[in-house]
């Protein structure tokens, strides 16, 4: 039974008059927005086909709560900011949120409590969570084709990203290079040659130890197969820095005929190859006290690679900082290689930085949707976790593109999620209908109706 005693305050000679504020109001939500969410993941039928693969063990007459209810209830409160499962000890009597998971708002059985959620994380073999990653890869590459039809070159940026780790989670190893006891996911985005946004198809938990490259070469096969039956005329980009670079990713590349730029390492021979483009840098940066740059570019082939590749070099030059050093000029030089036959300034500028604009993609996810909350200890468990904030950050990309010729069409997930999600309503349930009844002087009320409509919502 819900706990019905009220908690509130009073302010007594701050307002002229005494104000009360009570939290007793059982048919109200502060995220009523989440309606909108919820048509679009039934549009997509998104959360569904996630859970198809996630087979439930228990005992089909003790169920009370099913394995889609117990995914979507834990995607939408995540999309919502709530990233806890301690959470649901009161948003399960949400009436939002239960309407979404299809009960009834006002009288409906509550959802699924933080130990149930617990649980539920904890139940799965592996082999199901990879098959609803895959359905998430495959879901994301269709809708990402069905926008894009006209794509004549996609590109995949691979990332990875710390996962810092606050316990004893199973494969949580310290890793020296970010000094602290981690997992290491693996990102994958694609996109549309030339323009920003890119797209999450692709996140994989892993160990916080190891290779780079773990797990990155199936991943591209599958999606360069998959893209290539969606966009038939589309070239493929692959793009990610000098972290994943080794012979065998570069034999694969060749082997899925795709174009590619990588960074690469430094080592002895490229430096020294590579004097020649710093030669007169360091009397300009003196003469003009500014940063002086040089492209080039030279054949290079390591003893284990196939054979020469083409090799982008960056040559820098850069002033002694004003408050502090020696007074020398430093140097620095960086190292792309690729098989993309553009002039070497805008193959580092145009091709390579633009994969920067991923780590924006991750700093939603761990800033806005917490995927970086893995503090399970079971590894699937994460995995899991991980996979269903990939699953309310997907809703948000398509809810973004649905905004792409509004004023919110570059806006990042807080935003959209303060502007559309955290609205406030009064729930009120009739014979014949449910109804939302929203602040009037809510500012985003004429974009909110607006997307509503786009997925089949009547004028009220």
């Amino acid at each position: 039974m819900r706990d019905s005693t009220r908690q509130g305050v009073m302010f007594d000679g701050v307002f002229g008059k005494p104000v009360v504020a009570v939290f007793d109001e059982a048919s109200q939500s502060s995220d009523a927005g989440l309606v909108l969410l919820g048509a679009l993941d039934r549009r997509l039928d998104l959360t569904r086909r996630l859970c198809e693969p996630l087979r439930d063990g228990r005992a089909v007459e003790k169920v009370e709560h099913g394995v889609h209810d117990l995914f979507r209830q834990r995607v939408y409160s995540i999309a919502a900011g709530y990233a806890d499962c301690n959470d649901a000890r009161t948003l399960r009597h949400d009436p939002v949120l239960r309407l979404l998971c299809d009960r009834d708002p006002i009288d409906g059985d509550a959802l699924a409590s933080q130990p149930t959620l617990s649980r539920f994380e904890n139940s799965f073999a592996p082999r199901d969570i990879v098959r609803s990653s895959r359905n998430f890869e495959a879901e994301s590459i269709a809708r990402f084709a069905k926008h894009h039809r006209g794509a004549r070159r996609v590109v995949i940026d691979l990332d990875a990203t710390e996962d810092a780790a606050h316990g004893q989670q199973a494969f949580s190893f310290f890793n020296g290079f970010y000094d602290s006891r981690c997992f290491l996911p693996l990102l994958a985005f694609i996109s549309v040659d030339g323009r920003p946004e890119q797209h999450l198809f692709h996140v994989r938990l892993r160990p916080g130890v190891g290779a780079a490259g773990r797990g990155v070469i199936p991943m591209l096969r599958r999606a360069v197969k998959q893209l290539r039956r969606a966009l038939p005329r589309a070239r493929v980009l692959v793009r990610t820095d000098a972290g994943f670079c080794n012979p065998t990713l570069l034999l694969a590349l060749h082997d899925l005929r795709v174009e590619y730029v990588i960074g690469l390492a430094g080592n002895m021979v490229l430096l020294r190859r590579s004097k020649p483009f710093l030669r007169g840098l360091r009397k300009q940066v003196k003469s003009s006290g500014e940063a002086a740059r040089r492209y080039g570019e030279l054949s290079y082939a390591a003893k284990t690679w196939g054979g020469e590749e083409r090799v982008i070099v960056k040559a820098e030059a850069l002033p002694p900082p004003k408050d502090g050093g020696n007074g020398k000029v430093k140097t620095n030089v960086r190292f792309v290689v690729t098989n993309v036959r553009v002039a070497p300034r805008r193959l580092y500028e145009v091709e390579y930085c633009a994969r920067g604009d991923s780590e924006n993609r991750i700093k939603e996810l761990k800033r806005d949707l917490a995927m970086d909350r893995t503090s399970c200890m079971s590894f699937v468990a994460n995995q899991l976790r991980v996979l269903m904030t990939a699953t309310a950050y997907a809703l948000f990309q398509e809810l973004r593109f649905q905004l792409r010729s509004s004023e919110l069409a570059r806006a990042q997930t807080h935003t959209l999620r303060l502007a559309l999600i955290k609205i406030g309503a009064r729930v009120v349930r009739s014979v014949r209908r449910i109804v939302l009844h929203m602040p009037r002087a809510c500012p985003t009320a004429e974009l909110w109706c607006r997307l509503a409509r786009k997925w089949n919502a009547l004028p009220g």
